[in-house]
């Protein structure tokens, strides 16, 4: 079974925690980006989502959104799916979108990454 609870760390170095998982799936805690959009210093954000429970056999589905606050105008969603190897080892897999502020519809094109 794999718990989303807890400590994780990403190929890029930055950390989320998952601090509050209920019964329902729903979800919360904070992100910490070492990657940022301002090249700024590494800074903590909000984080809210929710577990899809997985059926007889399967691993959890899961979907959360950061706001990536004080430092950018910013906020992406992410999409993934927990997976457990025969050792043990949880291990995440995300897909994300980031939505960026523009000043007008026109610049719209450049907004998502």
């Amino acid at each position: 079974q794999c718990q989303l609870n807890g400590l994780w760390r990403n190929d890029q170095d930055s950390l989320m925690e998952i601090s509050a998982l209920r019964d329902n799936g729903d979800f919360q805690g904070k992100y910490l980006t070492r990657v940022t959009l301002s090249g700024g210093c590494a800074r903590i954000s909000p984080l809210k989502g929710i577990q899809q429970q997985p059926g007889e056999g399967g691993w959890p589905t899961f979907a959360f959104t950061v706001r990536w606050d004080k430092f950018s105008n910013a906020t992406t969603a992410f999409v993934g799916q927990c997976f457990v190897d025969s050792g043990g080892k949880e291990t995440l897999t995300t897909t994300w979108l980031l939505r960026e502020a523009v000043e007008s519809l026109k610049e719209d094109w450049k907004a998502t990454r």
